[in-house]
């Protein structure tokens, strides 16, 4: 139903624009808050659709992750990347493998189910802070990314449920729509023009805006039907009823898990800040 989207969007929409311009702690406190959200959604999907996975492996190591991957970034350890990568994935592979040795009827799907939790969210999304705390422009960089992905998906949305007439992929999301998909893109990149314009106007040019905005359309609506691979794959539709309209939070961010690194190092190593 339209009615509670519209109000968890009015609830959600300032709460998320306050932890972005507040930074630091606040941020990585909500940002931290997504991820611990995520990964237990990840797993009731899992559990729902009757697929094995380690829970407490699943969320502590999860969280070890997305630390390694916000600390490593950190100038005061910026002198041992190399050394703190390899060693949270050998504690990562050591710590799952030994939780599913100790737990009666052993199973390697439960590994791998594990295994894909522990890294493919809390690493990801811990981009989000990453991203927030680069130097001077963190602020704007995060809103220009997260704001491109709500117009995106909220066109997507409406031009879909009024234009839709050809599916995207019946199999992995029955509801999109190619004409959602691209009214979707076209609307994101004219916000990410727009809001180039109003805060970066002196760092991205039209060009570059335009094709940060194709990037993140694009990336974002990918990584949301990747997700959409996972519920469907156990026969669920949302990931939990923890956003009314929305689904979860993993249904909230899934946009992120591929997006969230890629516009990352793309502005890290591309654009000059």
């Amino acid at each position: 139903m339209l009615l509670p989207r519209i109000i968890t969007a009015l609830i959600g929409v300032p709460v998320v624009l306050a932890a972005i311009h507040f930074g630091g702690a606040i941020y990585m406190a909500f940002v931290g808050c997504v991820i611990l959200f995520c990964l237990y959604e990840y797993g009731l999907v899992l559990t729902a659709g009757k697929k094995p996975v380690h829970m407490p492996a699943l969320v502590l190591f999860g969280l070890l992750m997305a630390a390694v991957a916000i600390v490593g970034r950190m100038p005061s350890v910026s002198e041992l990347p190399d050394n703190l990568y390899p060693f949270a994935i050998s504690v990562v592979t050591f710590g799952v493998l030994l939780f599913e040795v100790l737990t009666p009827k052993r199973s390697w799907d439960r590994v791998c189910n594990t295994f894909t939790g522990v890294f493919f969210m809390p690493w990801a999304l811990a981009h989000l802070i990453n991203l927030r705390d680069i130097p001077q422009y963190g602020e704007y960089l995060t809103l220009f990314m997260i704001i491109t992905v709500w117009v995106s998906d909220t066109g997507a949305y409406f031009c879909g449920r009024f234009l839709g007439r050809h599916k995207l992929n019946v199999e992995v999301s029955p509801k999109k729509t190619w004409e959602g998909a691209v009214g979707g893109t076209l609307l994101a990149v004219g916000a990410a023009v727009l809001m180039a314009h109003l805060f970066l106007s002196n760092t991205l040019t039209v060009k570059t805006a335009v094709i940060l905005g194709l990037l993140i359309a694009i990336v974002g609506q990918v990584s949301d039907l990747a997700e959409s691979v996972i519920k469907r794959s156990t026969g669920v539709k949302d990931s939990s009823n923890l956003l009314p309209g929305h689904g979860g939070f993993l249904d909230r961010f899934d946009s992120y898990l591929l997006l969230a690194p890629l516009f990352y190092y793309v502005v890290l190593y591309t654009i000059k800040l």
